[in-house]
């Protein structure tokens, strides 16, 4: 279970992904000016919740495709190819954050079958490994730095002057979201294996619930990647900086610390035998293979003129864990109704109780330091 570095690389595509490529290569001769055939596809190992494709023309220009998945949607909002389209538009066109151009988006079905868009292929490196551990130490702490500092560039654009008015509620985003993953965990936890076992409630749910009601922190507004992470950035193939954010389907209008803590989450998280998920946390800070976590906080502060300590900053780390935990949860309740079943996925969805347990020490540790005040 060690952090794999898929990066870009591709494999052929895979059976039930295919694409019609009689009905996309005239599609596309039309959308995309310049454009050569025949086209080349392949698939990209990672980016499986969008069907993400690699389209080589006949001059060797190099294109990425990304898809609904094919088949009825678990959820009418999930997997939001046109709002990804709608805001790499929106930020290409009228920030300096770097995201791939975007070149059409195709909402007619028949063309391969569900709707898609199509992006510039950006060249460069894509890490798993948190710890960039191939790398020289400097070139880590710019690497950081640098996936800090662009965090910083999203939160302080303008939405409403970037055309993504409506694109999200303005407020109250820890509250939507508190609510609607309670629901969420609910109904999973009303799954029953083919014993007739319910999947049962994630341990501490209701204390988590009450307690972040009671200790939400100050509502603030920005855009939102939410899935802002190591592996989601593209850094430039040879310096320290990033060139491209990927994978927007989880975007909207909410709390910037969000996307922060959801990047700084490995620093809070102990080493779990088996586990990618991080296992910084309790390593002193002169041991880490990457800067510290204060370092990056101070940077973030600086960079978008916040105060720093940032106060209440422990409730958006214990929801970190608390939103993953349910994502697991909903890994457990699949792998209960036989919906999944690699050993990967049983691994995932034991981590449940684990995560939640995280989710909740950390809220009692935030109470307990607020007692000392």
């Amino acid at each position: 279970m060690a952090p794999k570095e898929h990066g870009q690389n591709t494999t052929d595509v895979r059976t039930g992904y295919q694409l019609d490529a009689a009905q996309l290569e005239p599609y596309l001769t039309k959308a995309i000016s310049g454009i050569s055939l025949p086209i080349k596809v392949s698939q990209f190992k990672l980016g499986q919740s969008n069907p993400t494709y690699l389209l080589t023309d006949a001059k060797g220009q190099r294109f990425v495709l990304r898809k609904k998945p094919a088949g009825a949607l678990l959820s009418s909002t999930a997997h939001a190819v046109e709002r990804e389209y709608r805001i790499l538009k929106a930020l290409g066109e009228n920030s300096n954050v770097p995201v791939p151009k975007v070149y059409t988006l195709c909402e007619d079905v028949s063309v391969i079958g569900t709707p898609f868009y199509v992006m510039e292929f950006l060249q460069g490196r894509i890490f798993s490994d948190i710890t960039l551990s191939k790398l020289p130490f400097e070139e880590r702490r710019l690497c950081w730095l640098s996936a800090i500092d662009t965090l910083a560039k999203l939160h302080q654009v303008d939405h409403v002057a970037a055309g993504l008015e409506g694109y999200g509620k303005p407020t109250g985003f820890y509250r939507r979201q508190i609510g609607s993953l309670s629901k969420v965990a609910a109904a999973q936890a009303a799954a029953k294996d083919g014993k007739g076992n319910p999947v049962g409630p994630i341990p501490g749910m209701e204390e988590m619930a009450v307690w972040f009601k009671n200790n939400e922190v100050k509502d603030s507004t920005s855009i939102v990647h939410g899935d802002y992470k190591m592996d989601n950035l593209v850094f430039h193939p040879t310096e320290p900086r990033v060139i491209g954010i990927l994978d927007w389907e989880l975007s909207t209008i909410g709390h910037p610390y969000s996307d922060l803590a959801n990047l700084l989450n490995p620093y809070y998280t102990p080493a779990i035998e088996g586990s990618p998920m991080g296992g910084l946390g309790g390593i002193p800070d002169k041991d880490l293979p990457i800067p510290p976590v204060k370092i990056l906080l101070e940077r973030y502060c600086k960079q978008t003129s916040r105060p720093f300590p940032i106060d209440n900053w422990l409730f958006c780390i214990a929801f970190s864990f608390f939103r993953m935990s349910v994502i697991l949860h909903g890994i457990k309740a699949r792998v209960a109704r036989g919906q999944a079943s690699s050993a990967e996925a049983q691994f995932y969805a034991n981590l449940t109780d684990t995560v939640a347990e995280l989710a909740l020490k950390i809220a009692q540790q935030s109470t307990a330091a607020k007692a000392k005040l």
